[in-house]
């Protein structure tokens, strides 16, 4: 598979098979993508993987904190601002409601799309999830460099036979799952993401978002 095979083909993988993932293949892909660039050399990335157990745990974990409080856990760094406007508004809103018709959900049913959102919590069913730590005292041009190794480890994936989805959601829960995975004061939760096989069958894994073209997202200066 080359880079652009893999580019391509990588969609956030919404529904896994049960198919364990080894640890020797978690390693394999971390081996792979920690050579992910960053600047200065700063490698701002601590990867925390869970199976198993421990998977379950943190799982039981959000699903409690959500309960007893649904817009989740106050604090910086919401996933997105609290009113997107255009053209990103369209474009959130493009993908949701193609991914709930994929899913058969109508718009109307307010308590089915709150279910479904809920499974990103058990991971979309995959058995590893990853959850990537960053610094505190670090600025964004570090949570850009992290960017850069979610992206290296979803490509290796992709080449090594996994699927993937990355998760943000996780963030509505960060002050409680950074306590629960004993992270230190100066460390931060940013996200994470699900790691498995995915389920061939699955409607929802057909979907794939639309992307600008060339000539819409650059600009071409002296050429």
């Amino acid at each position: 598979m080359d880079v652009r095979d893999a580019l391509q083909q990588r969609i956030s993988v919404r529904a896994f098979t049960p198919t364990p993932v080894s640890e020797a293949l978690v390693r394999e892909v971390l081996e792979r993508a920690r050579w992910a660039p960053s600047g200065g050399n700063l490698q701002p990335w601590r990867v925390i993987a869970v199976a198993g157990a421990r998977r379950e745990a943190v799982t039981a974990l959000a699903l409690q904190v959500l309960q007893s409080n649904p817009g989740g856990e106050e604090g910086a760094y919401p996933v997105y601002p609290s009113r997107l406007w255009e053209p990103y508004r369209s474009r959130r809103y493009e993908v949701g409601e193609a991914l709930y018709a994929k899913l058969g959900i109508a718009r109307a049913d307010k308590a089915g799309r709150i279910a479904r959102f809920a499974e990103n919590y058990a991971f979309f069913g995959a058995p590893v999830g990853l959850f990537f730590v960053i610094d505190r005292g670090l600025g964004h041009g570090q949570w850009a460099h992290m960017g850069m190794l979610m992206q290296s480890i979803a490509l290796a994936a992709q080449e090594l036979g996994l699927g993937t989805c990355m998760q943000e959601c996780w963030g509505m829960v960060r002050s409680s799952l950074g306590a629960h995975l004993g992270l230190a004061d100066q460390e931060l939760l940013y996200c994470g993401m699900a790691l498995g096989y995915a389920d061939p069958e699955a409607p929802v894994n057909t979907l794939r978002s639309t992307r600008m073209t060339v000539d819409e997202l650059a600009t071409f200066e002296g050429f």
